[in-house]
C-alpha cells in the first residue's frame, strides 16, 4: 500500500493521522476555529464548508479558503461540503456541488478534496480529473447515519471508490450495537489487506463506536477525526484526547 504525502503529511503510514474538522458558521467563526485546529496540535484540519453560511457564493468561499490557508501554514487542508442527503447541513444540486469542489481545488489553498460516492457520476469525474489537475488529492466518502451495511457491502463501496480513482477512501457507518463496531473493523482489515493498494479511512460513529477511532493503525484505517471544540460527527473526540490514546496505543505495538 502506497502512502499519500500531503505537505510531508504521510496518510497511510505509522500512527493514523488526526483531522479536525471546522464547522464555523461564520466567516470569523471559521477563522477561530482555524486557528484551534492549529494549536491543537492536528496533523490535517477538515473545512466543513457545508457550514458556512456563506457556502453558495464561491466569491466567499474562496477568501475564507484563502485566509484559512495562511492560519493552517503547512497543515494539509481537506475541503469537504457535506450534502443534506450524507448528514451535511446544506441540501445543493449535482451541478453546483461539482462547481464549488472544483472552483475549490483551483484556489490553490487545500490539498484535498471530499467527494461523495453518491455523487452524480458525471459530477464525480469532473471533480476528481479538476482535483488531479491542480494536484489536490481526493478522498471519496460515504457515509451512512442510520445503520451498519454488512462486511461485504462496505468492502464493495471502498473498492468502488479505488476503481474511480480516488486517493483515499473513506466510510462511515451508524453502529446498532457493538457487533456492528466488529463488522466495521472486520471490513476494514480486509479491504487494507486484500483489496486495497491506497490509504482507507474508517469509522463506527456514536459513543458505542468511539474504539474504531483510536484503533486504526492495527486494523488499518490512516485518518481519524477528533474535535478541537465543535465534532462534525458523533463520538468524536477530542484532538488531544485522541493523541494521547493514539501513542499509547502505538508504544505497546
Amino acid at each position: 500500500m502506497n502512502p499519500v504525502v500531503v505537505r510531508n503529511v504521510k496518510i497511510g503510514e505509522g500512527i493514523p493521522k488526526i483531522c479536525v474538522p471546522i464547522v464555523g458558521i461564520s466567516g470569523g467563526d471559521i477563522l477561530s476555529e482555524g486557528r484551534k485546529a492549529r494549536d491543537a496540535g492536528a496533523d490535517m484540519a477538515e473545512w466543513r464548508a457545508d457550514w458556512y453560511e456563506d457556502a453558495l457564493e464561491p466569491g466567499k468561499t474562496e477568501e475564507t479558503l484563502g485566509k484559512l490557508r495562511k492560519i493552517l501554514g503547512d497543515i494539509p487542508l481537506l475541503f469537504t461540503f457535506r450534502t443534506l442527503k450524507e448528514g451535511g447541513e446544506k441540501e445543493i444540486g449535482s451541478r453546483a456541488y461539482a462547481e464549488l469542489n472544483k472552483r475549490a481545488a483551483m484556489t490553490g489553498n487545500v490539498d484535498l478534496i471530499d467527494v461523495e460516492l453518491s455523487a452524480d457520476s458525471s459530477a464525480f469525474g469532473e471533480i476528481l480529473q479538476a482535483a488531479h489537475g491542480c494536484g489536490v488529492k481526493v478522498i471519496a466518502s460515504n457515509h451512512d447515519f442510520h445503520k451498519t451495511p454488512s462486511k461485504e457491502d462496505m468492502i464493495e463501496r471502498l473498492c468502488r471508490m479505488q476503481d474511480l480513482g480516488a486517493d483515499i477512501l473513506k466510510i462511515a457507518v451508524m453502529p446498532q450495537d457493538k457487533k456492528d463496531v466488529l463488522t466495521l473493523l472486520s471490513a476494514t482489515l480486509e479491504m487494507r489487506s486484500e483489496h486495497a493498494d491506497r490509504p482507507v479511512v474508517t469509522m463506527s460513529m456514536s459513543g458505542t463506536g468511539v474504539i474504531s477511532r483510536m484503533c486504526g493503525e492495527v486494523f488499518g484505517s490512516a485518518i481519524t477525526f477528533g474535535s478541537a471544540g465543535k465534532s462534525s460527527a458523533p463520538g468524536q473526540m477530542e484532538a488531544a484526547d485522541l493523541k494521547k490514546a493514539l501513542l499509547l496505543l502505538h508504544k505497546a505495538l
